[in-house]
């Protein structure tokens, strides 16, 4: 139902978007931001704004599933299961009210984000 709706929409728009490697990196940087308004409203006591919030982290995640390219050998399937584990993470943040779950998965995707960044640059610049 919802399979390639990034990339969907991508092909479909390409306005504001130069690639689909750019895409990525916004779908990474989203996740960022979601958690920090999720952290943000934990902090405020705000369940209904937590629950949002994670619930746009878990729907981008998921969208990195299903964008994920098996034909590029192991690193599509270690993604796929560090990306599951994210999801897992999210969900006892959302049932435990734990800011410290989102900070892990924040973390994560910081990373990703780095490594994705300096990939796609020196792939680029090839």
């Amino acid at each position: 139902m919802y399979n390639n709706l990034a990339y969907d929409t991508y092909n479909q728009n390409n306005i504001g978007v130069e690639s689909p490697e750019k895409l990525v990196q916004m779908m990474y940087e989203g996740i960022l931001r979601f958690n920090m308004q999720a952290k943000r409203s934990i902090m405020d006591g705000d369940i209904e704004r937590r629950t949002y919030w994670i619930n746009r982290s878990n729907a981008v995640i998921m969208e990195l599933i299903n964008i994920l390219d098996y034909k590029q050998g192991d690193i599509a399937h270690y993604l796929s299961g560090l990306y599951t584990y994210q999801l897992r993470l999210l969900l006892e943040a959302n049932i435990y009210n734990n800011p410290i779950k989102l900070d892990e998965v924040s973390q994560v995707f910081k990373g990703l984000l780095e490594a994705w960044k300096e990939s796609t640059d020196v792939a680029n610049q090839a």
